[in-house]
């Protein structure tokens, strides 16, 4: 009698900087889905843009290629006006961009309907890291209840935190930590987690307190935006007076959507981000309106 095959467990992996993963252990397969976490601010501030009505964000690596990007786009016919270019470096707005890297830049006004070129100094390295992934999605503690949601339907997940100038941050180890708890009890603990995916766990666990780890009690946004002020994330904002950022970064579970792209099937092998024709601006109201 032959020994049947057990079979294998759904992967649940997270990485604490883009460094740390491999790419060539992306598939690109069905099943497969990597996230990018940049809390404080990039996959954030996407996430504002897009809710704000942005028709496309498309994360880029440098500020040259940004606008040579722009530059060939309006020569393919695109309206000059349609295009914004958005993003940092070292933390402040890139000079002869129209907006930074604050949430509260990207109002309907601004954004809505318009392309936005985006590059900074750290998430959008992450996002090109895993950008050969089946499906990319972008995580935020603002749509951290949609991600997982979106994410008990993969059986490969690579979780991937962006650091900051190749070094840890707080903050984004504990939005995985949440992630990584929400999925693991939702799924009756069926995944095959790493090292890093226990680590952040234990992160996440000893943050707050048992009901709010374990959703039986709301998080408060002033307790979440507190424990990210000690981060390192949080005291690079604080230095630039920036704290609204972090108030922004902290309206956990406050959008129902998810930012995510399928790069291969892209046909001009650039990778961009949207919420569809019926999702933007549902739930998240933007950073400038609220005090």
């Amino acid at each position: 009698m032959k020994n049947a095959t057990a079979p294998s467990l759904p992967r649940l992996n997270v990485y604490a900087l883009p460094a740390l993963l491999d790419p060539a252990t992306l598939s690109g397969k069905p099943g497969e889905a990597a996230v990018v976490i940049d809390v404080l601010r990039a996959t954030t501030t996407i996430m504002y843009a897009l809710a704000a009505g942005a028709k496309e964000v498309v994360p880029l690596l440098e500020i040259g290629e940004t606008l040579e990007m722009k530059r060939a786009r309006i020569a393919a016919g695109e309206e000059p006006e349609s295009i914004l270019l958005g993003g940092e470096r070292g933390g402040t707005l890139i000079d002869g961009f129209d907006a930074g890297n604050s949430p509260g830049d990207y109002t309907p006004e601004r954004v809505g309907g318009k392309t936005l070129l985006f590059t900074t100094t750290n998430g959008t390295r992450a996002i090109h890291r895993v950008r050969k992934a089946d499906v990319l999605i972008l995580a935020g503690f603002v749509n951290a209840a949609a991600v997982v949601q979106t994410l008990l339907n993969f059986e490969s997940i690579q979780i991937v935190c962006a650091g900051t100038d190749g070094q840890y941050t707080e903050e984004d180890m504990l939005l995985a930590g949440c992630l990584v708890e929400r999925l693991h009890r939702l799924s009756g603990g069926r995944y095959a987690m790493n090292v890093e995916a226990w680590t952040v766990l234990d992160i996440w666990s000893r943050s707050f307190s048992l009901p709010e780890i374990l959703g039986a009690a709301p998080l408060p946004e002033k307790s979440l935006a507190r424990e990210l002020r000690t981060s390192r994330g949080g005291k690079n904002l604080l230095d630039l007076g920036l704290d609204r950022d972090i108030r922004a970064a902290s309206r956990i579970d406050s959008l129902a959507d998810v930012p995510r792209t399928s790069p291969l099937r892209a046909a001009d092998g650039i990778v961009s981000f949207s919420f569809g024709k019926q999702a933007a601006g549902r739930n998240l109201q933007p950073a400038s309106t609220w005090e």
